[in-house]
């Protein structure tokens, strides 16, 4: 797990375009609204009926929204790229060989049907030779290098408590359902997607040759052995406490709770022998693992990992094995109902592979020095609102604000790119060889992360690729992170008045600045440790405020029969009413905001328009109750019409009256 908070999470399977406008509005474009609808009865329908009546979710889609659409400028940059880099010609420059060769084997789809399972089975022969439970620990260090983590995942972070410090995280994983409650709610819908999954499974076997009958036993047993990691598996909401996620220890200590693995191996074969401490993220699923090994029988637990293995490999294997995956992990899921053009997918595979090669490129042709200056401005004007807000506010004690200021103060900010790009010469790309250059690039990343434990911290680095299309904080690093994907229209344009700007780029930046604040990020001090840093009495008051949104926002439905969960989405929703009351703060005291009316509308109201239309999207049923039960992000018509009817400023911009849908009349404010 990585403490960042992003501003959205983006469904993978979601980024595509089919039938729309290419490239959004630079302006202001009035037809996106709904004026027959009371903006102080629903101000989403208002701000974003329109857009939503041009743009169904197209058939290759699970949702289309703003984001969406930014996404699709900026991957059809990412294609043109690409495919120039693609072209086999002298000259070639280093970085223009790896992620063009990349390409070029993800879309010949010739090379990869005739080549079939074979790329595969050096892993699965590796598997198939174990012949007792203490071979386990080498075969699944060699899994866990290749993003297959069957049993449990392990990765690098920063110490909770010594944020100068990287090391060692052991924590869940091995579950092939979105979230450990999947495996064991009784409602209708959630017993239909396990007995779905099992025949997923089941027909994945088939291909790889196993008979039926045999696959359908093994589908069984998979479940099995993954409903019993659950048992033991924290939740997402559980998740959300930092000191849940948290227990450093010895390497034998870790021995302690897994007593039978053979952890010295594991480690060895990792390559990371010398690894002495290290976060055993959660204890008592680490005891499970250790209990399922004991009570399962070793060709079942070859089984088991042989399909965490076919798994994460599927997307890069033969069409049948693509379109099975899509089946169920697009379709039944999520409600896709047709695949991504190859090429739309190739490039997302060289992003996530090659992502700072690839930025570099991406960046020469879409973000200046103009945007880049711009964007910090606003930012250093936001981080006034806040130390204003922080002054203003009569709940929090004076040494707790000292506190805050101080963490406000040494917050660091990234705009647009790395300073330094990322070196990938040691990363061997073979134009042809489309399952090795994903294999060789996911060991080059695992081994990159890994290689942090016990160097020292490097404060430039980012975690999102430039092209990327959001914005996070990470309260181990305390800093906000704005890739150059993020600030373009409808988020950031240069040509229109900047009270639209500051609603829509704006609030994402005051989105990402109360995150080191909200409940979860103000567990971290301003040297980015876990550690309470508050009073006694401000973390009650605190605690009164959030749990006003709790229960706000667990009252709102996605479908008839699903609503958020109020805690599960606390954080996200403290950053949105946060966010927005910081940018509207700087944006009225910003002498670039035009005082007059534009477009027929006020400052306040441009800036509340501004923010609406960034979230305007739709979503498949499917997606819609996966994400209530699995993502910390409200749905995007909640995260408009909850914060903005927490907000006096907006419902005097519009002229709400006492009563309306628009009005609450215990309003909820944290920051």
């Amino acid at each position: 797990m990585r403490l960042c908070k992003l501003l959205f999470v983006v469904v993978t399977l979601c980024l595509s375009l089919t039938g729309q406008a290419l490239f959004a509005q630079d302006g202001f474009d009035p037809s996106v609204l709904d004026k027959n609808t009371d903006p102080c009865v629903d101000f989403y329908q208002y701000a974003c009926g329109g857009w939503m009546a041009k743009n169904p979710i197209p058939a290759d889609q699970v949702a289309w929204g703003r984001f969406n659409e930014l996404f699709e400028r900026n991957r059809a940059v990412l294609r043109d790229v690409l495919e120039k880099a693609a072209v086999d010609r002298p000259g070639r420059t280093p970085v223009e060989q790896k992620i063009g060769d990349h390409y070029a084997s993800c879309m010949d789809e010739k090379a990869i049907e005739a080549k079939g399972i074979a790329p595969l089975k050096p892993e699965m022969d590796r598997i198939s030779r174990i012949t007792s439970k203490k071979q386990l620990a080498a075969v699944l260090a060699h899994l866990h290098t290749i993003n297959a983590n069957p049993f449990f995942s392990v990765y690098s972070e920063q110490d909770f408590k010594d944020a100068t410090q990287y090391i060692a995280f052991v924590d869940q994983g091995g579950m092939g359902l979105p979230e450990r409650d999947y495996y064991f709610k009784t409602d209708e819908k959630s017993v239909e997607l396990r007995n779905k999954y099992v025949e997923h499974v089941q027909k994945m076997l088939e291909l790889l040759g196993t008979p039926a009958a045999k696959a359908a036993t093994d589908a069984k047993a998979i479940m099995d052995i993954e409903t019993a990691l659950a048992k033991n598996a924290l939740d997402v909401v559980a998740r959300r406490t930092p000191a849940n996620i948290y227990h450093k220890m010895s390497r034998a200590e870790l021995q302690k709770l897994a007593p039978q693995f053979d952890w010295d191996t594991y480690f060895a074969t990792l390559g990371f022998a010398q690894v002495a401490n290290l976060n055993a993220a959660e204890p008592e699923f680490i005891k499970g693992v250790q209990t399922v090994i004991n009570s399962t029988s070793l060709n079942t637990l070859k089984t088991y990992m042989n399909w965490h293995l076919l798994r994460a490999i599927a997307p890069l294997l033969p069409e049948k094995f693509v379109q099975e995956r899509f089946n169920f992990y697009g379709k039944t899921l999520q409600g896709q109902q047709e695949l991504q053009a190859r090429w739309k997918r190739c490039v997302v595979y060289a992003d996530g592979d090659l992502g700072e090669a690839l930025g570099q490129s991406y960046v020469e042709r879409t973000f200046g020095a103009e945007g880049k200056e711009r964007t910090l401005k606003m930012v250093h004007n936001i981080e006034k609102a806040m130390a204003q807000d922080i002054d203003q506010i009569d709940w929090m004690s004076p040494d707790t604000k000292k506190q805050a200021h101080k963490k406000l103060s040494t917050l660091a900010n990234k705009i647009g790119y790395p300073e330094k790009w990322r070196d990938y010469s040691t990363l061997n790309v073979v134009r042809g060889d489309a399952m090795g250059n994903s294999l060789r690039a996911a060991r080059f990343e695992f081994a990159r992360t890994m290689n942090k434990i016990g160097k020292p911290l490097d404060r430039k680095e980012w975690g999102m690729t430039p092209p990327t299309v959001n914005a996070y904080y990470n309260p181990l690093m305390n800093d906000i992170n704005f890739p150059a994907g993020i600030l373009q229209p409808p988020f950031f344009s240069k040509s229109r008045d900047e009270a639209y700007n500051y609603g829509g780029i704006g609030a994402v930046i005051g989105h990402e600045l109360t995150h080191g604040f909200d409940d979860e990020g103000r567990q971290f001090g301003a040297d980015g440790n876990l550690k309470d840093w508050w009073t006694e009495e401000d973390n009650k008051k605190f605690a009164e405020r959030a749990n006003c949104m709790v229960e706000q926002y667990g009252n709102y439905s996605v479908l008839q029969d699903v609503k958020l969960n109020g805690k599960l989405t606390l954080g996200e929703n403290v950053a949105d009413n946060g966010g927005l009351r910081l940018a509207y703060m700087a944006a009225m005291a910003s002498p670039e905001v035009k005082k007059t009316e534009v477009d027929g509308f006020t400052p306040d109201q441009r800036f509340f328009l501004g923010f609406g239309q960034i979230w305007c999207n739709q979503y498949t049923p499917e997606l819609a109750r996966m994400r209530a039960l699995t993502d910390p992000h409200s749905h995007p018509k909640y995260r408009v019409n909850g914060t903005a009817s927490n907000m006096p400023e907006f419902q005097k911009a519009f002229g709400c009256k006492a009563g309306a849908p628009m009005v609450r009349q215990n309003a909820c404010r944290v920051w």
